[in-house]
């Protein structure tokens, strides 16, 4: 089976919005829809017509562009059953565990609390892809809002533990500030020292950091990271617990200016 074609853009001010189609049955979704014009001209560019509408949480700047779409293409929306209330338009509801197809791929749903109660994540196992929403972000993790800190750890480990090959897609582009953040909690770690310079020079042409890979996450995302010396010296939290060393980092990012 040919892999799907993903085409990512940015839209609002730094969301990303994700098209994905497959061209055997002419299917086309959008992963969250944080703003109908920006997804109906990404659409009108490719040729593509929506056919359904993916939703990883109830935030306005990833469902606003829901009904708009819905009224015009008829669009299928499948959220999380969690927030289904804050879903406009919501069609299908899933929870984790729950999986559903997708031109043909198994759409596998992944319960992610923490930056809201009934945050999802989806994973296409056959094609290597998860959509991460506001869950994991490249270097970076989502703020902590409605869930605790140690449920947004619980569910970043269940990221840390998919393939390395993986390739993931996330709702912003927060990549060069997240690396200047890294560098303050983990300053030795050369792969992270690389790939700061790489996203810096990225940016200074406005290039998209993503997608990026749950491999190179693991080398280099300080959120996914309790285990290195490095990080638990500079904490002073040598013994501490693999969820107190990452709650200890997300407070540390909330307050970084």
């Amino acid at each position: 089976m040919p892999q799907l074609d993903l085409h990512p853009f940015i839209c609002r001010e730094d969301n990303y919005g994700v098209l994905v189609h497959d061209a055997a049955t002419g299917q086309t979704a959008t992963i969250d829809a944080p703003a109908a014009p920006a997804i109906e001209r990404e659409l009108a560019r490719k040729g593509w017509k929506l056919t359904h509408i993916l939703t990883t949480h109830h935030h306005t700047d990833h469902v606003e562009g829901n009904l708009a779409l819905k009224e015009k293409w008829g669009a299928t929306i499948i959220g999380p059953k969690a927030e289904a209330a804050r879903i406009p338009g919501i069609d299908q509801r899933v929870s984790g565990g729950d999986s559903y197809d997708f031109a043909g791929r198994e759409v596998k749903v992944i319960a992610t609390p923490g930056h809201t109660k009934g945050h999802i994540v989806l994973h296409l196992p056959e094609e290597k892809l998860l959509f991460a929403g506001d869950t994991l972000f490249a270097l970076g993790c989502g703020r902590v809002i409605e869930g605790t800190l140690a449920e947004m750890w619980t569910s970043l480990d269940k990221l840390r533990k998919l393939p390395r090959d993986t390739v993931f897609h996330c709702g912003h582009e927060y990549t060069e500030s997240n690396a200047r953040f890294a560098l303050t909690i983990e300053p030795g770690n050369e792969a992270l020292v690389k790939r700061a310079a790489r996203t810096k020079a990225q940016r200074a042409k406005s290039e998209m950091t993503l997608p990026g890979t749950i491999g190179e996450e693991l080398d280099t995302n300080v959120f996914l990271r309790p285990e290195s010396k490095e990080i638990r010296s500079i904490l002073s939290m040598a013994l501490a617990g693999n969820a107190d060393v990452f709650a200890e980092v997300r407070k540390r990012k909330d307050a970084f200016r």
